[in-house]
């Protein structure tokens, strides 16, 4: 197995190579999903891989964050420079940038982040459409729903990798705004602030952070991770400091030699405790999910760790025990720093000699420390030319070599004949194969030219209403409106999937609405709704129903959970999935959303209504809250708990908590989204602008009935003059933050 290591910055990317780390990932200074890292910038980035492949380390960049239309033509920049390194692997979130991988940078090994929630054998179909070569799985997963994956992404060649050390986010990862709504920094831009692990006003169970998780680990499950066919164990930290990951890859990579050597695993993780953390569970990967996954305290735990093994109970103890973890830990600083001072992930000189004469090839040496490395030309020097070779002609021609981790440092000419000539495409030729040598990237690549996407201009196209329902007493709404009517089928469909077929068989009208998690039997259960049904379209916040209904020839619009940002993410999922229509996030602002240039044949739809979902998460929210008095998830809990509690941050912001039958738990904003501007603001670009009347209780207030609030969004899609303010007079309190700030 694979020990994957993160880094943050140059130090900690030396530091992972030193301690045994076999990969390590990294991001630049913009498209990755860790703005708060300090990250490298593409200058560094060839040297980096020269000194990690040096001492057998594969590097991985992160490009994983949604992207807005305005940043495509830098990253295509960006992707024509990466192509020509060693790079060995792209982690991608974003499905443009997936499109734009597999069409035009095939070259380049594509993983699928974290970011894409992938829990079920459905998603990993559709990601192998994409050409991904590797998964990341979501971390909520236990051991037995890992193997049931990795089996899938084997049979399809796919590679399988697992976070095993570091943060755990409450919610599942790609599928979290909390941040992005309280004040713009989008989780799904890397600007996460982790409001969710702010204090909160004390909880009736006496918690302060009710929603702080442990760090994980499965420093003791790696057999069972071994077993189930993970490929690569992934460490968490690329906002940690090189004494944290070379402390904790030194640990792991102790841990996998000694299983490896002897089918042994020792027992003593006290080296993972020498360095922050918030103490540990394995709670996801072993199937319990409790409350003992939670800590009250979101800083450092090392110092309570040692008090706690060393049985401290007066202050005095503890004081100590911080003094001693502050001394060890310093003594680890300086060990770290002594081991890293020898390593160069700098630049590295060139030197260059030109030699030849007429009717002779031309011979270019190129020395470095260490090693060299001769390449002669097809053709022939000549007489005759354009320009004759001189010193300043070969720096000119050759400079590109300084986008390698190394510089040209001189050149000499002097076994050249003076006033002889070489063709340009010949000294192109020769840049292009050194060029490819020194940076072990194979065949250089000239930069690739993306096909624009023209706007289709729909102007003559009046916008339907659709509205969003999830309780049977509401179906009756489908006789009193003439909108599209999505019905959400619920997460955790289980044993109650005939009903829901019945359902949908006996109400022609409504249209399946699927949710973004399905895991497991849920998801075999989605599928028998789609195969018991086959109804004639679906909305989809799951990719892997996505895949599903494009075999079964079901047509499917894309979910405003999906994250489509971007007009390639809307051409991905046209071309390679045959997608009839797709939700624009809601995180974008006017602009963003006004630069996206759909597809022809592809409705767009947009939300302009609807309680604001801030995460999803598998965990009890309610156990640091009201003190549930199960001490463990279990079927039962998601199959009949059925509850709404608030809490307040120290800033007095308040949430909504809400665990729905058959449902994870939720957290909402407690002020819906409202945003009828956006109908006049870019007309002609939605086919349909949707309605959220689920039976979410938030601080909103709609005293007008459902059947009251359709006619008035009606009447303002119609273009009624006075919709707007009745409207806007009626549903309060309200916000568009996310329109007018956009991410």
């Amino acid at each position: 197995m694979e020990l994957l290591a993160p880094g943050g910055d140059i130090d900690a990317i030396k530091a992972a190579i030193a301690a045994g780390a076999n990969a390590v990932y990294c991001g630049l200074d913009k498209f990755n999903a860790r703005n708060r890292a300090t990250n490298i910038s593409i200058d560094d980035l060839n040297a980096i891989l020269r000194l990690a492949h040096e001492n057998g380390c594969r590097v991985f960049l992160t490009l994983n964050i949604i992207i807005v239309e305005s940043e495509i033509a830098a990253l295509v920049s960006l992707l024509n420079k990466v192509i020509n390194t060693s790079i060995d692997g792209i982690i991608v979130q974003d499905l443009g940038i997936l499109y734009l991988l597999s069409r035009y940078f095939k070259r380049l090994p594509v993983h699928a982040s974290t970011q894409l929630t992938t829990h079920n054998g459905g998603q990993v179909m559709f990601l192998r459409e994409l050409a991904v070569s590797r998964v990341n799985l979501a971390r909520e997963l236990s051991i037995a729903e890992i193997k049931a994956l990795a089996y899938v992404a084997h049979e399809n060649n796919i590679a399988v990798e697992v976070f095993v050390h570091g943060s755990l986010c409450i919610c599942f990862s790609g599928l979290c705004y909390m941040s992005s709504v309280l004040g713009g920094n989008s989780g799904n831009r890397g600007r996460c602030s982790q409001p969710c692990r702010d204090e909160y006003a004390v909880t009736a169970r006496g918690k302060y952070f009710p929603l702080n998780l442990k760090d994980n680990s499965a420093y003791h499950d790696v057999r069972e991770l071994h077993d189930a066919g993970v490929d690569s164990l992934k460490i968490e930290g690329r906002i940690k400091k090189a004494h944290y990951v070379f402390t904790i890859v030194d640990a792991w990579r102790k841990q996998l030699d000694m299983f490896i050597a002897s089918d042994k695993l020792s027992g003593d993780n006290s080296a993972l405790y020498k360095v922050f953390n918030r103490d540990f569970t394995n709670g996801y990967l072993k199937g319990i999910i409790s409350r003992d996954m939670f800590i009250d305290n979101p800083r450092d735990n090392s110092a309570i760790h040692v008090s706690a093994t060393y049985g401290c109970s007066t202050g005095e103890d503890i004081e100590k025990a911080k003094g001693d973890v502050y001394d060890e830990r310093t003594g680890i600083i300086a060990r770290v720093e002594s081991e890293l001072a020898g390593m160069n992930a700098g630049e590295v000189p060139l030197s260059i000699r030109l030699s030849g004469k007429c009717g002779e090839p031309l011979n270019v040496e190129v020395c470095y420390p260490g090693a060299s490395l001769v390449v002669t030309s097809g053709g022939n020097l000549s007489r005759v030319g354009t320009q004759a070779l001189d010193q300043a002609l070969v720096i000119s021609r050759f400079k590109v070599l300084d986008d390698t981790g190394y510089f040209i440092e001189h050149i000499t000419v002097e076994d050249l004949q003076p006033g002889v000539f070489l063709p340009f495409k010949e000294l192109t030729a020769i840049k292009k194969k050194l060029f490819s040598l020194l940076n072990g990237s194979g065949e250089y690549v000239d930069n690739v030219e993306i096909p624009a996407i023209h706007k289709i201009d729909d102007n003559g196209v009046r916008p339907s209403l659709s509205i969003l329902i999830s309780s049977p007493g509401d179906i009756h709404l489908c006789n009193e409106t003439a909108a599209t009517v999505f019905f959400q089928l619920p997460g955790c469909l289980g044993k109650n999937v005939g009903d829901y077929i019945d359902l949908f068989s006996t109400n022609d009208k409504l249209v399946p609405w699927f949710p973004p998690v399905l895991i497991g039997d849920d998801f075999t259960a989605a599928l028998q709704v789609l195969d018991g049904v086959h109804p004639r379209r679906i909305v989809t916040n799951n990719t892997g129903i996505a895949h599903e209904a494009n075999k079964r020839g079901i047509a499917w619009i894309a979910g405003p959970q999906l994250n489509i940002a971007n007009s390639f993410s809307l051409l991905c999922l046209k071309e390679q999935f045959n997608c009839s229509g797709a939700f624009i996030s809601n995180e974008l602002s006017k602009i963003q959303v006004k630069g996206i240039k759909k597809p022809a044949s592809l409705d767009l739809f947009y939300s302009i209504y609807h309680p604001i979902l801030l995460m999803t998460s598998r965990q009890c929210l309610f156990q640091q809250v009201d003190g549930c008095g199960k001490d463990c998830i279990d079927e039962n809990c998601l199959e009949q708990c059925e509850k709404t509690m608030h809490i307040t941050n120290i800033k007095e912001i308040r949430f909504v908590v809400e665990k729905s039958r058959r449902n994870y738990h939720d957290i909402y904003n407690d002020c819906n989204f409202l945003n009828p501007a956006i109908i006049t603001d870019i007309p002609g670009m939605f086919s349909s602008f949707m309605i959220d009347l689920r039976d979410i209780r938030t601080g909103t207030t709609v005293p007008a009935g459902k059947a009251g609030i359709i006619k008035l969004f009606e009447k303002l899609i119609e273009g009624n003059a006075d919709a707007k303010h009745d409207i806007e007079g009626c549903i309060r309190p309200t916000t568009n933050e996310q329109y007018k700030r956009g991410i």
